[in-house]
C-alpha cells in the first residue's frame, strides 16, 4: 500500500491543495517500510488527484479537502482520509495500523 500525507515542513497540511509536499509512504504488513517527499507540483482543478493517481497512491491524508478533489480520488479508488493532525509520518503510521479514520470533514472554499 502506498500512503500520500499532504504536508507542511512534515506537518499535515490542513489544505490538502496548498501543501509544500506530500509525504509518500510505503506499507508493507501494517508497517511503514520507507518514505519520500514529493514535491507539490501546484494546485490547479483536479490536476492533484491525477497526478498522485500516476504516482501509484491508494490513500491520501490531509487535514481538508474539497469536495470536487474527493470526487477525484474516489474515481480512482483512492481512499480519502481528512481530518488528521500532526506529524505527517505518526498519520501514516496511524492510518496502517487502523487507528487514523477519516472525520470525513470537506472545505467548501
Amino acid at each position: 500500500m502506498k500512503i500520500a500525507v499532504a504536508s507542511e515542513n512534515k506537518i499535515v497540511s490542513q489544505h490538502f491543495g496548498h501543501c509544500e509536499t506530500f509525504e509518500v509512504f510505503d506499507v508493507v504488513d501494517g508497517l511503514v517500510v520507507s518514505g519520500e517527499s514529493v514535491k507539490n507540483p501546484g494546485h490547479k482543478p483536479g490536476f492533484l488527484p491525477n497526478f498522485l493517481h500516476d504516482l501509484g497512491i491508494d490513500v491520501i491524508i490531509a487535514g481538508g479537502m474539497g469536495g470536487g478533489a474527493i470526487d477525484i480520488f474516489n474515481q480512482h479508488g483512492i481512499t480519502v482520509v481528512t481530518g488528521a493532525v500532526g506529524d505527517a509520518k505518526k498519520a501514516a503510521d496511524a492510518y496502517a495500523n487502523g487507528s487514523l479514520v477519516s472525520s470525513g470533514v470537506v472545505c467548501q472554499h
